[in-house]
């Protein structure tokens, strides 16, 4: 993927899972974000517990230019509803709403945004707002860092959801109709049947920005453009080289690792998941693993001092470490099969000679 070639200043394509970059074009560079911003919004909304908590919108929705969801000083609506108002027709009514719901202020809010971004490592993002209009000069991020915090976005069931949602229905006190929102996404909603989710974006200083998350055969990919006026076609384009060069591959098993066959971890080093990374047909066949574990110490003689964590597994391809799995310390114990079988072979009396 090193050779494509997209219109975009910044760009970047990572599996969700490990975070592998499988491309990037000056991805570390601080851009205007315009409104991928309201990922970082969305998702603090939907961790702060409140999504069913009803808001009464304040005046300060005044403010508010550009794309909305039009919502009237004094009205009552749920938090779950400005949330898809948020990030399927952009509203930025309902980020300053938000805001104020979750954070106190636009300004408290700004503050839980910088202190997420920080913690999720976003090392070259900060936040002055929670919609990304040009309203200040210190408001910017990373393809990289947008990448990072949509994998961290990922993770949680309520994001997806409402990420890659097509169309919602809210509740208008207004009217005697609801709201129907279609999402502006429209490599969700018809240009590209493995998109999962995403946020548009565009400001006149911005230029247009995109994040979009797709998923095909069991790899699940994320890309970032920043100031890019193709940026519908250099998602699909990109996606579509992730998909046909990757696959996501079981390196290493879950449960006792089987390369360690003496001394004190045999049968006791083991990985509580698999280690599974997305490699190309080239790379499956080049990679090593290598154990770095700790020296064992004379205290887990007794077994309640052993400590949880013992070590890494490093996946290795050209002398260069890929992924680290933590190797945990488990006690070598039978399963309920294996124990159920030993039963029925003592009384079967197939454990007797003869």
């Amino acid at each position: 993927m090193e050779s494509m070639k997209v219109g975009a200043k910044s760009a970047i394509t990572i599996e969700q899972s490990t975070g592998r970059i499988l491309f990037e074009k000056d991805a570390h560079s601080k851009r205007r974000i315009a409104s991928i911003t309201k990922i970082m919004t969305a998702i603090l909304a939907i961790e702060s517990g409140k999504m069913d908590k009803t808001v009464t919108v304040t005046d300060s929705i005044l403010k508010a230019e550009g794309s909305a969801i039009y919502l009237k000083v004094g009205e009552k609506i749920k938090l779950s509803d400005l949330v898809y108002g948020l990030m399927l027709r952009s509203g930025n009514d309902a980020a300053i709403a938000i805001a104020e719901s979750v954070g106190g202020s636009v300004e408290g809010f700004a503050t839980m945004m910088n202190q997420k971004a920080e913690w999720i490592g976003m090392e070259n993002s900060h936040f002055t707002n929670p919609h990304g209009l040009d309203d200040s000069n210190n408001h910017y991020s990373t393809a990289y860092d947008m990448a990072i915090l949509t994998q961290y976005a990922m993770k949680n069931k309520d994001y997806r959801k409402i990420a890659g949602t097509k169309i919602h229905r809210a509740p208008n006190p207004n009217e005697a109709w609801d709201r129907v929102w279609k999402n502006k996404n429209r490599l969700l909603t018809e240009k590209y049947k493995y998109c999962t989710g995403g946020k548009t974006g565009y400001t006149k200083k911005a230029r247009r920005t995109l994040v979009t998350t797709a998923s095909k055969d069991g790899i699940d990919l994320i890309t970032v453009t920043i100031d890019d006026s193709t940026d519908w076609a250099d998602h699909i384009a990109l996606y579509e080289a992730g998909f046909n060069q990757y696959s996501m591959v079981e390196v290493l098993p879950e449960g006792p690792i089987a390369a360690i066959k003496k001394g004190f971890y045999k049968k006791k080093a083991h990985l509580r998941s698999p280690l599974v990374y997305p490699l190309t047909e080239e790379e499956k066949d080049k990679v090593k693993v290598t154990y770095k574990l700790q020296k064992p110490k004379k205290k887990w003689r007794n077994e309640k001092k052993w400590p949880e964590k013992v070590g890494v597994a490093e996946l290795i391809l050209d002398s260069k470490v890929l992924y680290k799995k933590t190797i945990y310390l488990k006690e070598e114990k039978k399963t309920v099969m294996e124990t159920w079988r030993h039963m029925f072979m003592i009384f079967a009396g197939a454990d007797r000679d003869g």
